[in-house]
């Protein structure tokens, strides 16, 4: 008999397949077992489309299809039991008359949360849950952030030299290599949104969109107190949504959005407005004092810093990461190496 880990194993594999895709929603795999082989396998590939045991069912070939209800259902998250954007899966599953269904974690989102194991129970159904569960928090860590600290999952990313400096005093400085800027756009390509701080806005201009690996552009997000960055700047040109925070007025001009903001904790007041679209992560690509504040209030999930061989010996000095923080993986893209740090995650 093979273990249910392996075939959990396997709906973690799929679930990851829709990552950049899939939020708000979270990512999902699914597979349908009979006899120790799978006859069907699918994931949520795209946000407002069919979730995973959809394309899972869909995927039995017709000589199969007699063996679905004598068949064992695995999905990495507990099925939803609520009308969204598509129906509830747990009254598919129920059509298909499963008898046995094994799920790794639960939906900790306040529509779900039990109810779809419940409703499956009072069914008649043998549910097993908590197969490789930590797997899959891990796997859909933004979408439990946002669902359990009213919060989008925080990305601190910088890149800085073998002495901590971002820049040199001397104008704008190229410290990274060309293959960890093709794992930077990556990056961005798997989050909501990418924030910059005003000064990197003005200093840097940067354009913040997605160049180097084929995917989705983030949305932009800069916070403007007084409203006076120059509209030549890159990240105005309107070829991707955007949002200017700010303490003056809220309007809309082409793609981007200008939203009024208290200045006072407006660390905050930003992330409780990406809460409230639903933006689930957010990767922070500078400066260093917008990182500092974010690290300062404990407000960051991750901290993703790559560094350079080379010395500056001068400069900008990039933020200070929390004593006794210690990496919890480290790679090499050489000459550069990439640090890895995660905040401790309550759920």
């Amino acid at each position: 008999m093979i273990p249910h880990e392996h075939f959990m194993k396997r709906c973690l594999e799929l679930a990851e397949l829709g990552k950049g895709n899939t939020s708000p929603n979270p990512m999902v795999g699914s597979v349908l077992v009979f006899e120790n082989r799978i006859i069907g396998e699918g994931y949520h590939r795209q946000y407002g489309e069919a979730h995973a045991e959809v394309n899972c069912f869909q995927s039995v070939l017709l000589q199969d299809q007699d063996l679905i209800p004598h068949s064992t259902l695995y999905v990495s998250l507990e099925p939803c039991s609520h009308f969204g954007k598509t129906p509830p899966c747990v009254d598919l599953i129920l059509k298909h008359k499963i008898q046995h269904v094994v799920i790794a974690c639960r939906d900790r989102s306040e529509k779900v949360n039990g109810k779809g194991i419940q409703k499956l129970i009072e069914s008649g159904i043998q549910v097993i849950e908590g197969i490789l569960e930590n797997e899959a928090i891990i796997l859909n860590h933004r979408f439990f952030t946002a669902q359990l600290k009213s919060r989008p999952y925080i990305i601190l990313k910088w890149a800085e030299s073998a002495d901590g400096f971002l820049a040199s005093t001397s104008g704008k400085t190229k410290i990274s290599n060309l293959y960890s800027d093709i794992l930077v756009h990556k990056w961005r390509s798997e989050e909501d949104a990418i924030w910059v701080g005003y000064n990197t806005a003005v200093i840097d201009n940067p354009i913040l969109n997605v160049r180097n690996w084929n995917g989705r552009n983030p949305l932009r997000i800069v916070y403007d107190r007084d409203l006076s960055l120059s509209s030549d700047l890159l990240l105005l040109n309107g070829e991707q949504p955007t949002i200017i925070f700010n303490t003056k007025e809220n309007k809309t001009e082409k793609n981007i959005s200008y939203i009024q903001i208290i200045d006072e904790n407006y660390l905050l007041s930003i992330l409780n407005y990406l809460a409230s679209i639903h933006i689930n992560s957010v990767i922070v690509e500078g400066g260093a004092h917008l990182h500092q504040s974010l690290i300062d209030f404990n407000l960051w999930d991750e901290i993703r810093i790559i560094r350079s061989s080379q010395y500056l010996q001068e400069g900008l000095k990039s933020a200070h990461i929390p004593l006794n923080t210690m990496p919890s993986s480290v790679e090499k893209i050489e000459p550069d190496t990439i640090y890895t740090f995660k905040n401790a995650l309550l759920y």
